[in-house]
This record gives structure tokens, C-alpha cells and sequence, in this order.
């Protein structure tokens, strides 16, 4: 049998990294392997960086898909990849890729891996982490200013222009292919470990 697909997908902040990290924790780290949808963003190093900020990165046509179906594909195979290393500050990609190996859990990982068509087919369980849009936005705004180096201000506005608009279009109406949900995402440690039973279950089949 090969490897077992989990995609796990849900709105920008809602927790959908946390989880992953809980479910890699409970079910072993040798056991799962991560591919985060968010590392397939195109490179724009072809643009004046002041115009990179006009790019619409949650639109899907923002993410190069295809490499991503590819990839699993790969893994599902028993063979190992190399994933893009993607620079959120600079929106750009490295020379160098992420090498990941293929594991007996591949946990499919972003805002709108459930959307595309040709992600769902390869999934086994689709997950999705359901947070409300005032707690996404206080932890996009905080991730924000932390870890990508963005303003507070420019941040929320984003979010209220481009963020949550694309999520009404693209990212809630993909919960319909979920299997499982998880309201409140990472807080939510009852739900997390629960799906870790179920994926493990999975296994033993």
C-alpha cells in the first residue's frame, strides 16, 4: 500500500500549522511527511519588488499546483522530492529546494487544498480547520509582524480587501469535500487527536 493522503486545508491564520504540528507529534515524526501548499507559490524575483505586492498570492492562480500534484505523486511512489523554498518577505524562491522523503503519511498542507480538483483526487481524508474570520485575522496580523517582517496596518487592510474576499470565493465553499472538521483549529487538541486516530486507523487497514 502506499502512502496515505491527509490534506488538511482552511482559511489564512486559522491554525492549519498548528495542527499539523500536533498530528506530526502524536503520530510520530517518522511516520508523516509535510507539503505545504504556501512553498509552491511562483517565483516573482522577475518583478520589481514594489510591484510583488500587487501580486493577489490567494488567488490559486497564485500557486503553481501541478509541481505540488506532482510532487505527491512522487512521494505516493516511495520516492523522494525536492520542494521549493519559498521567501514570504521577498516573495521569491531559493536556488536551493527542500528535500523531502517519502513516509507512510503525507499531510497535504494550505488555504485551498481542497479547491483544486487535482489535489482532492489524491487525498484519502480531507481535513478542514474552521475558525472564525475575527480570530484569523488577529493571528494573520500577529504572524504577520513576527515571522514575514509586514506592517500591522498594511496587514489588516490586506486582509479586509484581498484576503477574506478571496477566502468567501475560493476557501469556505471547499469545505464542502471535507471529511473531517476541526472548529477552532490548533486549541482544539480533543478534534487533533481524534483525526491522528483516524489516520492511524488508516494505517492498520
Amino acid at each position: 500500500m502506499g502512502s496515505i493522503v491527509v490534506g488538511i486545508a482552511g482559511g489564512s491564520a486559522s491554525g492549519k500549522s498548528t495542527v499539523v504540528r500536533e498530528l506530526t507529534s502524536l503520530m510520530g515524526r517518522s511516520r508523516v511527511a509535510v507539503l505545504s501548499h504556501d512553498a509552491y507559490y511562483h517565483d516573482l524575483s522577475h518583478m520589481p519588488i514594489g510591484c510583488r505586492i500587487q501580486v493577489n498570492v490567494d488567488h490559486p492562480d497564485s500557486l503553481e499546483t501541478s509541481l505540488l500534484v506532482r510532487h505527491i505523486k512522487e512521494l505516493k511512489a516511495g520516492h523522494t522530492v525536492e520542494i521549493p523554498s519559498y521567501d514570504y518577505a521577498s516573495q521569491t524562491r531559493s536556488s536551493v529546494g527542500v528535500t523531502i522523503t517519502s513516509a507512510p503519511v503525507l499531510i497535504v498542507e494550505g488555504m485551498l487544498a481542497l479547491f483544486d480538483e487535482r489535489l482532492r483526487d489524491l487525498m484519502d481524508l480531507r481535513v478542514f480547520v474552521d475558525t472564525s474570520p475575527e480570530q484569523r485575522l488577529e493571528r494573520r496580523i500577529e504572524r504577520d509582524v513576527l515571522e514575514r517582517g509586514r506592517d500591522a496596518k498594511t496587514v489588516k487592510r490586506k486582509h479586509l480587501e484581498r484576503v477574506q474576499p478571496m477566502h468567501e470565493i475560493y476557501v469556505e465553499p471547499s469545505r464542502v469535500h471535507a471529511d473531517y472538521f476541526i472548529p477552532e483549529g490548533g486549541y482544539n487538541i480533543e478534534a487533533i487527536q481524534a483525526l491522528a486516530d483516524q489516520i492511524l486507523g488508516l494505517l492498520d487497514d
